[in-house]
């Protein structure tokens, strides 16, 4: 909070989807219909749905794997006003290659998001609730988040779909100080 930063968990879904999508790059690519060709993306340019008065508006937050934790943070909070106060760019809600929609801090469990065109795919993240856990034969108390992907089935099949989410989880249960 001090460097004006406030890490959320969208700040951190921001860095596991990046792990995700470099080990599975077809979720982060679009569909040229006209020239039946996947375009495989090289960035990271992740557009993150915002509650405003007006619906959901979903800028776009570029070169996400350049940016540490802090600086996502910093810069998530800065697009999320802009989106609520309407001032937006076209710029900021352009070229984005992954959406990550999170309706956890509004009560959303469990919802199927829809992909947002020329993007082929889009996560899904609700309220995190603290449930029992068979841990190593114990039972412990854990805070387990539902997590959740839409994607188009032109270019990514159900079973890369199970394996993005398991690389997804992975991230997150394994995030790394130096990140900050």
């Amino acid at each position: 909070e001090k460097k004006g930063a406030k890490l959320t968990l969208t700040v951190f879904a921001l860095k596991a989807a990046v792990e995700a999508l470099k080990q599975f790059p077809n979720f982060n690519a679009t569909f040229d219909e006209a020239g039946k060709k996947v375009i495989v993306k090289k960035y990271y340019h992740i557009g993150v749905a915002v509650d405003t008065e007006n619906g959901l508006i979903v800028p776009v937050i570029k070169d996400v794997d350049k940016k540490s934790l802090l600086e996502l943070s910093v810069e998530l909070n800065e697009m999320a006003e802009k989106a609520r106060k309407r001032t937006l760019t076209r710029e900021d809600l352009q070229g984005g290659t992954f959406t990550i929609s999170n309706l956890g801090g509004i009560g959303g469990q469990n919802f199927t998001p829809i992909v947002n065109h020329p993007e082929v795919a889009i996560m899904a993240l609700s309220r995190g609730v603290k449930k029992p856990m068979v841990i190593k034969d114990k039972i412990e108390t854990r805070l387990m988040m539902p997590v959740g992907i839409s994607y188009d089935h032109r270019l990514i099949d159900g079973a890369d779909g199970a394996r993005f989410i398991t690389a997804l989880v992975q991230a997150f249960q394994t995030f790394k100080e130096s990140l900050l």
